[in-house]
């Protein structure tokens, strides 16, 4: 009966309403949501490498001064609660970037509770390898700056860029098996969550006791809120806004704000599946007879009751993810790489770069530290029995993979602006060795994998179960 149904389809709306409602399957528990975001990642790379080119093709053109002048100009709100004195870029990085962090956030999440992080056996692997991946690239940064106006820098070789990276991975096609992708996710949202841990402790400046005791009240009232069952987005939109102005005045960075709300966001769904079920069940048949009927307005009021439903067999935290996840890696990141990756690459500063601590620093630790440290981690937890290889997965694929590791742009970026807002000579020098090394890594990455698979990765069990959606 539901198939007869115009523009609805029974298992289509279940999947869509509700993709983790059953016990943990390979490949039906995770693959329609991890492949949508692997698809939205991928594209994003290609939209965020284009903005990088445009950023680096501005600022080296007869056109540079605009450049500069566009990010450099002032925005000022002043009210009777708070007043902001920013310009374009730092509002951007202030701004927009909170928005990453949450859906960032959103992620780390979703993984500790449905996905590679769920169970400390599957998370163990992802999590050593992305450990190693931190470690070692700081530890070869110290070598090149233990001390000196570069030092603060030692954060910037830890990230791993995940829209990059994928992106090589797309163009692979079917080389490579869908259980890398899904470890390559998984390796980069631990080191997310590192980069978070780092700048939140680290790259804060002087506390504000009274803005921080403001963001502590707003958090309360949150908290509160979440209690008494309120889902209204509306509500934690507000709630939000007041939480980032309150972090922002308080000295630790405003990104912070956006990985606490991710954090407190449900990740369960309102009305449980089998209820759900029922519920589809028996309105799809009363639409459909509506539409014998002829009864136009019953069956719109149905619909709107079938929406409801759709809505409450959601969880929150998917909800947000899906309508926020496209607006990140189509406009977000981009927009942060236009204001961000804009070097004039004149020969005394490409000269400066070739010799300087700083740079040397970062592109040793994102070259080497993370394939070695990404590499070495994930041998030695195999070795030592605690995990294996995701099925498909093969030794190459994990060198691949720890090659791939070493892109370090969007959030390498990000915490440059951090360590050396004070010393723009210093920051230039090490935007061209984040630049040199990511493209380097991903040259690397891509051909290593080329040349070390097969035309067609065979299909693994998990990637048999993937059904597309039906769609008419």
């Amino acid at each position: 009966m539901a198939d007869q149904l115009p523009g609805l389809n029974r298992e289509r709306l279940r999947a869509l309403i509700n993709p983790f409602r059953e016990p943990f399957a390979p490949g039906r528990h995770l693959a329609r949501p991890m492949q949508a975001f692997v698809h939205t990642e991928a594209a994003g790379g290609i939209v965020l490498l284009a903005a990088t080119l445009i950023a680096l093709a501005w600022a080296n053109s007869p056109w540079d001064a605009q450049y500069a002048e566009l990010w450099e100009r002032g925005l000022n709100l002043d009210t009777s609660f708070v007043s902001i004195d920013e310009d374009l870029g730092h509002l951007v990085n202030d701004g927009l970037m909170v928005i990453f962090f949450f859906v960032v956030g959103l992620e780390i999440k979703r993984e500790l509770v449905h996905g590679e992080l769920a169970t400390p056996r599957r998370a163990l692997l992802p999590v050593a390898a992305a450990f190693g991946g931190m470690v070692l690239p700081a530890l070869i940064f110290f070598a090149w700056n233990g001390t000196g106006d570069g030092a603060k820098g030692w954060g910037i070789p830890m990230a791993t860029d995940i829209a990059f990276a994928l992106g090589v991975l797309a163009l692979l096609g079917r080389r490579i098996p869908f259980s890398l992708k899904v470890f390559l996710l998984a390796l980069a949202i631990v080191d997310d969550l590192g980069a978070i841990l780092v700048i939140a402790l680290f790259y804060s400046d002087g506390i504000s006791m009274q803005a921080l005791a403001w963001a502590g009240a707003v958090l309360a009232v949150i908290l509160a809120v979440r209690a008494g069952g309120v889902r209204s987005t509306d509500v934690y939109v507000l709630l939000g806004i007041c939480l980032w102005l309150a972090v922002l005045k308080s000295g630790i960075h405003a990104t912070v704000a956006g990985v606490v709300l991710a954090m407190l966001t449900p990740a369960s769904p309102r009305l449980a599946a089998d209820k759900a079920d029922r519920a589809i069940d028996s309105l799809l048949g009363r639409i459909q007879e509506a539409r014998e009927e002829g009864d136009s307005e019953r069956r719109q009021v149905l619909l709107r009751e079938l929406e409801r439903i759709s809505r409450d067999a959601e969880s929150p935290l998917d909800r947000l993810e899906s309508v926020l996840h496209p607006w990140v890696s189509f406009v977000i990141i981009p927009v942060f790489a236009l204001a961000n990756a804009g070097l004039a690459l004149d020969r005394d500063i490409l000269s400066e770069a070739a010799t300087s601590p700083v740079s040397l620093g970062i592109g040793s630790g994102l070259i080497f530290g993370k394939c070695i440290g990404i590499a070495g981690a994930t041998w030695l937890t195999v070795r030592l029995g605690l995990s294996q290889l995701p099925d498909g997965m093969r030794w190459n694929h994990v060198i691949g993979a720890a090659m791939l590791g070493g892109i370090g742009f969007t959030v390498s970026l990000f915490i440059t602006g951090l360590a050396y807002k004070d010393a723009p000579l210093v920051a230039a020098e090490a935007k061209i060795g984040i630049l040199f090394a990511s493209a380097f890594a991903a040259v690397a990455g891509f051909t290593w994998l080329r040349l070390v698979t097969r035309d067609r990765e065979p299909v693994t069990q998990a990637e048999q179960q993937i059904q597309p959606v039906p769609t008419r």
